[in-house]
């Protein structure tokens, strides 16, 4: 800056103001940085071109992550975890026992190895599925989140899978085993049941 030399003579200093854009976030000053980290690309914008009103997410992914968690709230409330014995005569009341050649020790082994017997479990893919209820059924073909271009092979929708009383979780289940891989579909049942001897699954549970 310059130094002037006033009446009293005292020395006074004027400096030169360098104005700067800043932004908000993890943005740090458009002259410093004039872009965010690799992370927040796509969601920061540069500070001489941001907009308060535009919007920082796609309407489409807002949606889905408000419908994910009203699906959540829900179901929490009415989520169920099945005894070993309660879920066999729970499915023994369904019909399930020998159904399409498969025991009653199946289903249950089944149920432990993909949900722990908790009717609300959900599982989230990389790909934007989810693995539904007890036995947690996909929704790449049986079910029915958002989507309209998957098969919903079981004609329902996902959330109806969690529901504790089990109907339409039997309907969709019989529906897969009704395929050529049988329970096979399911790799839980593949790696802990198929082949092995289950009466340890029953034991006790007076069917």
């Amino acid at each position: 800056g310059k130094r002037l030399l006033q009446g009293d003579g005292l020395e006074r200093v004027v400096g030169t103001q360098e104005s700067f854009s800043t932004t908000s976030g993890p943005c740090l000053s458009a002259i410093s940085k004039p872009s965010c980290k690799p992370a927040w690309q796509g969601l920061c914008m540069e500070g001489r071109s941001w907009d308060p009103r535009r919007q920082l997410c796609p309407p489409g992914i807002m949606l889905l992550a408000f419908a994910t968690l009203l699906s959540c709230l829900l179901t929490s409330g009415q989520a169920k975890v099945y005894s070993r014995c309660e879920l066999a005569r729970a499915l023994q009341d369904f019909g399930m026992e020998g159904y399409r050649g498969y025991s009653m020790a199946d289903w249950v082994c089944l149920a432990y190895f993909t949900s722990g017997f908790n009717t609300a479990a959900v599982d989230h893919e990389a790909d934007g599925s989810t693995n539904n209820g007890i036995f947690q059924i996909s929704s790449r073909k049986w079910c029915k989140n958002l989507s309209t271009d998957v098969p919903n092979w079981c004609q329902m929708y996902c959330s109806d899978l969690l529901n504790p009383n089990l109907k339409d979780t039997v309907i969709c289940a019989m529906k897969i085993a009704q395929q050529p891989q049988g329970l096979a579909s399911w790799e839980a049942w593949r790696r802990h049941c198929q082949g092995k001897d289950l009466k340890d699954w029953v034991d006790g549970c007076d069917l």
